[in-house]
């Protein structure tokens, strides 16, 4: 998640009104997150943490990101937005091979950026609203048109993508749980750690403008 001084700027009088019919419901699966985070996810990330050197996890998030570029290509094929669809397919390539299956990431240095992507924000751009907000379990803040395009994404990346072309689940499989991990790893959040009683309010008020600014990019 961004930093919070970018998204919501220092003339913001009030927080954005968020459509949150579901709230006890959010709030019963924020507090879930909160005991499943503090005592597996976190544990298990700084396992991960210990038995890796620092480089070494640079390389496992390179490749993960380098995996993952079929749903940035496809979301950015799907929007139209062509020269980001031409960057992402090249910086695949480059990367898969000068940067040994994605390891490094010489694309970036060559000034090809990732061009991030996603079915929640393709919904977006074509003008999907928001939905009602949502806490996912284990995957925290969403709302209906987020949840809706995390689904399509999963099915996509997994019948057309990466996982179709290796074909063996328990490459698959190892690749979930590494990618979860290094992802989590990635998010400087701890649920409960603002100290704030109005923490569930401004996370999903951070997320939703977050949103709106990715799909408006």
């Amino acid at each position: 998640m961004r930093q919070e001084a970018e998204l919501v700027p220092e003339d913001t009088k009030s927080d954005i009104e968020v459509y949150d019919p579901l709230e006890g419901f959010n709030r019963g699966v924020y507090r879930f997150n909160y005991y499943f985070d503090k005592y597996l996810f976190l544990p298990v990330v700084r396992g991960y943490e210990f038995i890796l050197p620092d480089y070494a996890q640079d390389r496992v998030s390179n490749f993960v990101d380098n995996v993952l570029e079929f749903n940035n290509f496809t979301n950015n094929l799907l929007q139209l937005k062509f020269e980001a669809t031409g960057i992402t397919l090249a910086r695949f390539v480059v990367n898969t091979t000068v940067g040994i299956v994605g390891l490094w990431d010489p694309a970036t240095k060559w000034g090809m950026h990732r061009q991030p992507e996603d079915f929640g924000q393709t919904l977006g751009h074509y003008g999907v609203g928001n939905g009602p907000y949502l806490v996912l379990p284990i995957l925290g803040p969403s709302n209906l048109r987020d949840t809706t395009g995390f689904v399509g994404d999963t099915l996509a990346f997994s019948n057309w993508g990466p996982p179709a072309w290796v074909d063996d689940e328990d490459v698959s499989l190892g690749f979930t749980i590494i990618s979860a991990i290094d992802k989590r790893k990635r998010i400087p959040f701890n649920y409960y750690g603002s100290g704030s009683p109005f923490e569930y309010e401004r996370i999903r008020m951070l997320y939703t403008r977050k949103r709106a600014l990715e799909i408006a990019n």
